[in-house]
């Protein structure tokens, strides 16, 4: 395994530090602009996202371009030691071209086409919006391919949303006859027999709609799948429109939403990922769960490349969109940008530079305030964050050695939420996934979130959450795991249905019931106020004692060769099968029946995490509300301990040698964290 990454930019081989910074709002006052470069020197931020929304600012009027304000941007920032990510402007398009070109706008899926305004409100099938992305991101890289301060491209923003129009219902057409053939495949892989749905002409296939056709779920799947595949199919045109001037540039766009698209199909096409992360933090004293929430995603977006990421979007104090814009409390802007770090960020950078006077965002969070000097608190945050970074530099390309991996797919996670199933009130899937991760964040074991298309060979332990959309391929891929002496963990609703979002026939869990040594007969929802629970079998392998409470979900299964860890104690299937194991070839499989809570799954993991022998962060025990986090280059590791209990704690180090890396400072013994505390020590490999 790679234990060191190069840079992401050989031109700024640290720590990133900046913001996303439009100039082109205050072109009115040239002495805006002169503060701004020694705010952002005095706050040690080095780099900047420029150019975001700022179509209209380059292209006034219909190919009449003015790019001597971001020349001058440009130029002053290399005279400075400031670096940017140039980005392309297509996240919102000018005015002009909306009133021109109003087929540029995109259709909703009740088939009315948008107005001018907001964001991604542009088609990506449209052949003018495509043309003239490729005009602007062609001069863009013609004039700044090879400026010294442009350290990469900024594709676009935060790709989301779909269209509905007829170029779209088109290319959905087309994709669709390139993935089925005939309309006879495609028929049967959505069983369309099911209430006479049957498509006779392909012109008769549309995309899902509130007043037509939404109850097909494979239907739904595919649209999904396509959406995906649009915008993949966009990015990558936009790619090549700046591509051509200096290839060694490297690209990224930044991801946000994770019920969009399939950023696994995104990640394919880009040099480096780029998210954009907003907790919202204090809304109870303890911010534990909160940040195992974030540790999950920031784990799955490192996962997508497994090598170090961009923290491309933050909030240095608060947003203004959110229910309640709560301020970070005094350490928390530190703690949680390292927690980014802690996982395999190489940067730290912010939505705002400086707050916009007016407009939706007037109010949202920003290093520079209003109030337009560095006697804020928020800058002197930003200050002391961007000394620390500047001092943890040698940790930049580090990997994290994970051995432990989750499956999160897209279309399952699509597919899930899709079904009329046991709890149309709520499954819960993402939030199931995180309580599996947030079992090893609370001991420390670094995790990757994986698709179920990636190699399994390198992990240990996998585990699979509501696997509900397992294909054949897969099941083989985990039996061969399992076979080959790796250790998977299963629950309820797994192998339920293929690719089309079809059963599988011969019982459930489907591709998995050889592995699993179950057969899963039936599962039954709960109301909000059931409960059920599972009592430990005497002399169980993992050691474990007595009963935990489980609650949503309960599937009655039968032992087909597995073994029996626990039982039901409620109901009238108490005393069936709700824990079991089966050895299967030099591994083991363990299947959960029904959901249980965070004291089982602490218990679980833990004994699972000894048994399998996987390495932690820190061997000791950690105190709740903290974790760590490790990055190695091979050579040091790097241990992130993080305090989110909202309390002051100690935490008992092993017998390891360790340094602070900020101060240099010899460590041994216990290290006291106040509230949102965070560390980074380095030890020897």
């Amino acid at each position: 395994m790679t234990k060191k990454f190069p840079p992401i930019s050989g031109k700024l081989p640290v720590m990133m530090h900046g913001a996303d910074y439009n100039p082109d709002q205050w072109l009115h006052d040239p002495t805006i602009f002169e503060e701004d470069i020694r705010l952002m020197k005095l706050s040690g931020c080095n780099v900047m996202a420029v150019g975001i929304f700022s179509w209209t600012a380059l292209e006034p009027k219909e190919g009449e371009f003015a790019f001597e304000w971001l020349d001058k941007v440009l130029d002053t920032f290399a005279d400075n030691g400031i670096y940017a990510w140039l980005a392309t402007p297509s996240g919102a398009r000018p005015a002009w071209m909306s009133e021109k070109y109003p087929e540029v706008l995109r259709v909703e899926a009740n088939r009315v086409r948008n107005l001018h305004g907001m964001r991604h409100n542009h088609c990506y099938s449209s052949p003018i919006y495509r043309e003239k992305t490729a005009i602007m991101n062609g001069k863009l890289a013609e004039r700044y391919g090879n400026h010294p301060a442009v350290v990469g491209w900024h594709i676009s923003n935060e790709y989301s949303g779909e269209c509905h129009c007829d170029y779209c219902q088109q290319q959905f057409r087309i994709w669709l006859q390139n993935k089925y053939g005939t309309l006879e495949k495609l028929n049967f892989a959505w069983w369309t027999s099911f209430w006479a749905h049957t498509y006779t002409d392909w012109k008769q296939v549309e995309s899902p709609a509130p007043h037509g056709e939404f109850a097909v779920h494979g239907h739904n799947l595919d649209w999904r799948r396509f959406v995906t595949d649009r915008t993949v199919d966009f990015c990558r045109h936009e790619i090549e429109s700046v591509r051509g001037v200096n290839p060694d540039l490297p690209v990224t766009t930044n991801m946000h939403m994770i019920d969009g698209i399939d950023y696994r199909k995104l990640a394919a096409i880009v040099n480096v990922i780029s998210w954009d992360a907003y907790p919202t933090w204090h809304s109870r004293q303890d911010d534990s769960q909160l940040g195992s929430t974030f540790a999950f995603h920031h784990d799955m977006y490192r996962s997508l490349k497994r090598k170090p990421f961009l923290l491309m979007e933050s909030v240095p104090s608060a947003t203004n969109w959110q229910p309640v814009s709560k301020l970070k409390r005094p350490g928390m802007h530190k703690l949680s940008s390292l927690q980014a770090v802690a996982h395999g960020s190489d940067s730290v950078q912010y939505f705002q530079w400086r707050k916009s006077r007016g407009a939706s965002e007037k109010f949202h969070g920003a290093v520079v305030d209003h109030i337009g000097h560095e006697h804020t608190r928020v800058f002197q945050d930003v200050a002391e964050l961007g000394r620390a970074l500047a001092g943890i530099s040698e940790i930049v390309g580090a990997s994290t050695p994970s051995e432990t991996a989750i499956l999160f797919d897209w279309d399952n996670r699509w597919a899930v939420n899709d079904a009329a199933g046991p709890r149309n009130a709520g499954i819960h899937y993402e939030e199931t996934v995180i309580a599996h991760h947030r079992a090893f964040w609370k001991q420390g074991v670094p995790v990757d979130v994986i698709g179920s298309e990636e190699d399994f060979s390198s992990y240990r332990l996998i585990v699979a959450p509501m696997l509900y959309l397992c294909t054949e391929e897969t099941g083989r891929k985990l039996e061969k795991f399992v076979e080959n002496g790796g250790t998977l963990v299963t629950t309820y609703w797994s192998g339920i249905v293929d690719e089309h979002d079809i059963c599988h026939l011969g019982g459930f869990p489907g591709p998995l019931r050889k592995t699993l040594g179950i057969w899963a007969e039936e599962i039954e929802g709960l109301y909000d106020h059931d409960v059920n629970g599972v009592k430990m079998t005497e002399g169980n392998e993992l050691g474990l004692n007595g009963s935990f409470e489980s609650h949503e979900v309960c599937e009655i299964v039968h032992p087909e060769g597995a073994e029996v860890l626990g039982v039901y104690t409620g109901d009238f299937y108490a005393g069936s099968p709700a824990l079991t194991l089966n050895r299967f070839g030099k591994g083991r499989a363990y299947h959960m029946a029904t959901r249980l809570k965070d004291d089982f799954l602490g218990e679980f993991y833990r004994k699972l995490a000894d048994d399998v022998g996987l390495a932690r962060a820190l061997n000791a025990d950690l105190p709740s509300g903290v974790t760590a986090q490790v990055r190695t280059d091979g050579a040091s590791d790097y241990v992130f301990l993080m305090n989110f209990s909202g309390q002051e704690k100690s935490v008992s180090l092993d017998n390891r040698v360790y340094a602070d890396l900020e101060t240099g400072e010899t460590m041994d013994g216990g290290i006291a964290l106040p509230v949102n505390g965070v560390r980074v020590l380095k030890r020897k490999s």
